[in-house]
């Protein structure tokens, strides 16, 4: 069995303030670390490089675990392509750097299924990552995350950097981000339906055809995941985190606006872009190498979600926001 990277251990997470970080911090908690350190991008913005020189100095990690990044749905991408590649290059890019510089122990880089080629057959297997290009509304997200798995393993065999690299399927959960024009397909579908259920709408619009499949992992599934590669986890290969089951976006929709106990009708906008064909990931390498599978199910995660939402909404709407 591996030796606890996290216990007694000094744990930066960037981007520990957000949807998924928050989870993680929690979760690194519960394997005993000295401290775990989350700063905000107002303290030390990792795009710039005497930020990340900064972040590290003062705050001496033994372990980084990298989110944060720049995201967002099928629109914002295609709206963003040159920031979503900068950004989230550089920041990847000068953070593992500086890391290896100042001698940090471990860095577990957090990847992005939008890596994965357009065509790629499904279950996709980590070894399939370089078979094709990705889908082109995502694409430079998903090259600038693909760059630093190649950054991750030429550290590896260069500097003996012990740099690690997980690929998450698309998250969700509460507290996620329900912007219609940001946000990813769960939260902006549970937002239009319960909007329109509380106005009383017919119909509901929704993006493409629906013919296309999805995977999605519960945000603390995913966090649970993350801690336990942090801890236990010190391979080359980068390991897949999802559940390894798929299902369409129609069919998604659907069982939504069940959930929501909208009656209405879901028009399909087939003008508007699908995105990948097909996304579900072989999950095996993650049981074999760390343990770990998802445990909450699609529906209950729905579930979930959607009272937090309903609940957070009537409150907002309460305090006259």
């Amino acid at each position: 069995m591996e030796a606890s990277s996290l216990r007694g251990a000094r744990v930066l997470v960037t981007g520990g303030n957000g949807f998924l970080g928050r989870r993680v911090v929690s979760e690194v908690a519960g394997f005993e670390p000295a401290e775990v350190f989350a700063p905000r991008r107002t303290q030390y913005d990792l795009r710039e490089r005497s930020a990340t020189e900064a972040c590290l100095r003062d705050l001496s990690p033994d372990v980084v675990i990298h989110l944060a990044a720049v995201v967002g749905g099928i629109g914002a991408n295609r709206e963003n392509p040159g920031l979503f590649f900068y950004e989230n290059a550089i920041m990847g890019i000068e953070l593992m750097e500086q890391a290896r510089r100042r001698g940090v122990g471990k860095f577990v880089q957090i990847g992005t299924v939008c890596s994965y080629p357009k065509f790629a057959e499904a279950p996709f297997r980590e070894d399939a990552i370089w078979e094709g290009y990705p889908e082109e509304t995502n694409a430079p997200y998903g090259l600038a995350k693909k760059m630093l798995l190649v950054q991750a393993q030429a550290y590896r065999q260069q500097y003996g950097f012990n740099a690690v690299y997980l690929i998450p399927v698309n998250l969700y959960g509460p507290e996620d981000n329900f912007d219609l024009e940001t946000g990813h397909v769960i939260p902006a579908l549970i937002r239009k339906f319960v909007e329109a259920r509380d106005r009383g709408e017919s119909t509901v619009p929704a993006w493409g055809t629906g013919n296309v499949s999805r995977e999605f992992l519960y945000v603390d599934d995913a966090a649970r995941g993350i801690a336990m590669a942090a801890d236990g986890y010190n391979g080359e290969e980068p390991v897949n985190l999802g559940t390894g089951r798929e299902t369409t976006i129609k069919d998604l929709t659907e069982t939504i606006a069940d959930l929501c106990s909208y009656e209405g009708e879901v028009v399909w906008d087939a003008s508007k872009p699908d995105g990948q064909p097909r996304r579900m990931l072989d999950t095996s390498r993650a049981k074999a190498l760390f343990g770990f599978e998802a445990q909450v199910g699609l529906e209950e995660g729905l579930r979930r979600t959607i009272d937090w939402y309903s609940s957070s909404a009537r409150n907002l709407t309460a305090a006259g926001v």
